[in-house]
């Protein structure tokens, strides 16, 4: 019998997506569409057959959204957009913050190979023989939003990876997510403009992408086991006390005194966080940098009677926690390594080269280029990294990965 599965013959190859980007400043949304329009049009983008696209906006943009939404729509009637606001946007090497700025990208996706989701038109649980099969989904979330992380765990077990990958909106007005089909009948009241909930883009296994989650933070004491817990509020790690535990990791006297713990310790536990991991997971990757799985969590209060620490996320007994500080360095030491195994995947040292054709990239709102040492400066060691890839993405103020939502992170995500 002989095999003819894969031969060329017979299968096709996949013809690499193309992507294109542009980005730029303006209060009037308009003008800023004119602007990035000016620089697509001389990529090409008339005639590219662009299917799918990506949007992003600061929030001094949000009450133009609808309009934002529809100039896209009239130039590239057939292009299917998702996108969200951000404190700051993102494009390759930039990024505004604090200013009214837009980011866009498209692409040439295959139509069958990817499909938009919302509220509206939500993501179908999985079911054999689907004419679709999720492999993947980028998502944009409502951070308004009480139960986002529920719906991030039910969205996740509709793909069969069960890997979302994106971030939560971020703004002090209107918070706003973008998700437009242009083949759904929506009729006109949204526009592609959503509030609440989740929205986003799932595809196919015939998607190439790769996608890897960077920390920004450091453990400060051992990884420590929590041996009693009711719902935030952690009494016991390693069957200790947790306030004492909490005192030796800051090499702090221990002591239950309330005046000693306001004079000493607060002043450096507001500087403190919490790593948790399920019991399991790989709490630290390399030289105390948090790993992957790990999420940061707040401490949000202590009870020196109950010898008790509050963490902002729900404590279960036999979970893995570390405390932990923002750290400038890990955070650059880590994105470096996520770009360089990001290359690795594309140009292997044992293998054929693959381009890279386009990028997301969703930052935490407590990063960004000035906690980097410098303006644009977490965009241009991705730049460095990846070179001068189409890049777009936004600052969060949460970021998707898996299925859960982390904070002080980074969520690369690179198609090829």
């Amino acid at each position: 019998m002989t095999d003819t599965s894969s031969t060329p013959e017979t299968v096709p190859p996949h013809e690499a997506p193309r992507f294109l980007c542009a980005h730029a400043m303006h209060p009037q949304a308009d003008l800023a569409l004119s602007l990035i329009w000016a620089q697509l049009v001389p990529q090409g983008v008339e005639t590219m057959g662009a299917t799918l696209g990506w949007c992003y906006l600061t929030e001094q943009l949000a009450p133009q959204a609808e309009g934002i939404i529809k100039g896209l729509k009239e130039r590239l009637p057939g292009v299917a957009w998702v996108g969200a606001i951000g404190h700051g946007v993102l494009s390759t090497g930039v990024e505004y913050i604090d200013e009214p700025a837009l980011a866009v990208m498209v692409s040439t996706m295959p139509n069958d190979d990817f499909r938009v989701f919302s509220g509206r038109q939500p993501l179908p649980p999985l079911r054999p023989g689907a004419d679709f099969v999720p492999h993947v989904a980028q998502v944009h979330a409502d951070a308004s939003t009480m139960d986002a992380q529920d719906l991030i765990e039910e969205l996740a077990q509709r793909t069969t990876t069960g890997y979302l990958f994106g971030g939560m909106s971020s703004t002090e007005g209107r918070q706003i997510h973008l998700a437009l089909d242009p083949l759904a009948q929506h009729g006109t009241r949204n526009q592609g403009v959503w509030t609440g909930g989740l929205s986003g883009v799932a595809f196919t296994d015939h998607v190439k992408l790769v996608s890897r989650l960077t920390q920004g933070c450091q453990t400060v004491g051992p990884t420590r086991k929590i041996t009693s817990a009711d719902r935030n509020v952690i009494y016991e790690l390693d069957g200790e006390p947790a306030l004492s535990c909490l005192l030796k990791d800051l090499d702090l006297p221990v002591t239950t005194a309330l005046s000693v713990l306001q004079r000493d310790a607060l002043p450096k536990v507001r500087n403190t966080l919490v790593g948790l991991t399920d019991e399991g997971s790989d709490m630290v990757d390399h030289d105390h940098i948090l790993g992957a799985d790990t999420r940061v969590r707040h401490i949000v209060g202590l009870d020196p009677h109950r010898q008790a620490v509050a963490i902002g996320d729900e404590a279960r007994e036999d979970m893995m926690l570390s405390f932990c500080h923002r750290n400038r360095d890990a955070a650059r030491r880590d994105l470096v390594r996520i770009c360089a195994e990001i290359r690795e995947e594309f140009d292997p040292a044992d293998g054929p080269s693959r381009p890279i054709a386009g990028a997301v990239y969703i930052s935490c709102t407590g990063r960004g280029g000035n906690y980097f040492g410098s303006p644009h400066g977490e965009m241009q060691i991705i730049q460095h990294a990846l070179g001068d890839v189409p890049l777009v993405g936004m600052l969060a103020s949460g970021e998707i990965a898996r299925n859960h939502l982390y904070g002080y992170t980074g969520v690369l995500t690179v198609w090829g």
